[in-house]
């Protein structure tokens, strides 16, 4: 169990992005002989978490994050609840969205087919999907909430000392606008580097989810657009088998393809963001 909770761990990310399962290339005569599945809850807080009106607070949120391996189906994703107390104070009041969903489930193009596609660093090919649902961010009318999709291509990759590492390149559907806009390269990461004798250890884990090639006509007065941006995360984390602590720090470029300090609402949206994490895993 332990074993299965570490492979689990090492692409269970906030962001992103998507799971780095054990590949299908190690045992192709039995299509569930990988499976897992596994939970976990994070209670966390952000600092300075972006897009912000620059008030300059921050949020406590839950969140319930699951994944795991079912023959040809690699699943990754979380659902957050914010403002836990429903504080009058913080960024997270008022009005604002209570949740967010994101839901990454890949197929595995090895397992459809029984065709053996790894080469070289390139260990298990994936159909990739995401789907971001919720959080209150801008709209192209300037309101509600996000109701995005991307498709693509996807593969497990060995990249030098970090290991095995998710990549994906998306088409962004934009299900709200009822239009296809631009691009995404997402990666993911899980690295051990600390490990003590009574089995707990410190990783270095991580995403990139990058957007590009967007038109940047695409927002309005209020809220303007650029064609490119995206947030990459770094974390140091302790794990044992049932809990977890960690630091993340976070940066922003234009996240969301909203336009730093642009049009009337002026959202800051080019920074960094400091979080805090403590994790029970079922």
């Amino acid at each position: 169990m332990k074993n299965v909770k570490t492979i689990a761990l090492a692409t269970a990310l906030a962001a992103t992005a998507t799971m780095a399962a054990p590949t299908f290339a190690a045992d192709r005569t039995d299509l569930r002989a990988g499976d897992y599945s596994w939970m976990q809850f994070n209670a966390m807080y952000a600092f300075d978490e972006l897009p912000s009106d620059g008030d300059g607070s921050g949020h406590d949120y839950l969140e319930m994050e699951f994944g795991g391996r079912a023959g040809i189906v690699d699943l990754y994703g979380y659902v957050d609840v914010f403002n836990l107390t429903n504080s009058s104070s913080g960024d997270k009041t008022g009005g604002d969205s209570k949740m967010f969903m994101k839901f990454a489930p890949r197929f595995s193009i090895d397992a459809m087919t029984g065709w053996d596609l790894s080469a070289g660093p390139i260990q298990e090919v994936y159909f990739s999907t995401l789907f971001n649902w919720g959080g209150g961010a801008f709209n192209k009318d300037g309101s509600g909430d996000v109701n995005a999709s991307f498709w693509g291509i996807g593969a497990d990759v060995m990249v030098p000392w970090l290991g095995k590492t998710g990549m994906n390149l998306y088409a962004h559907y934009d299900m709200n606008g009822k239009e296809w806009n631009g691009y995404q390269f997402s990666m993911n990461w899980f690295k051990p580097f600390v490990n003590f004798d009574n089995g707990s250890f410190v990783s270095f884990q991580g995403y990139v989810d990058y957007q590009f090639g967007a038109d940047d006509e695409y927002g309005n007065e209020f809220v303007p657009m650029t064609s490119s941006g995206g947030a990459a995360y770094f974390g140091l984390h302790w794990h044992s088998e049932n809990y977890a602590l960690g630091y993340g720090l976070k940066g922003y470029k234009d996240v969301y393809l909203l336009e730093d300090g642009a049009g009337i609402v002026g959202l800051e949206t080019t920074g960094w963001a400091h979080y805090l994490t403590a994790t029970y895993k079922f």
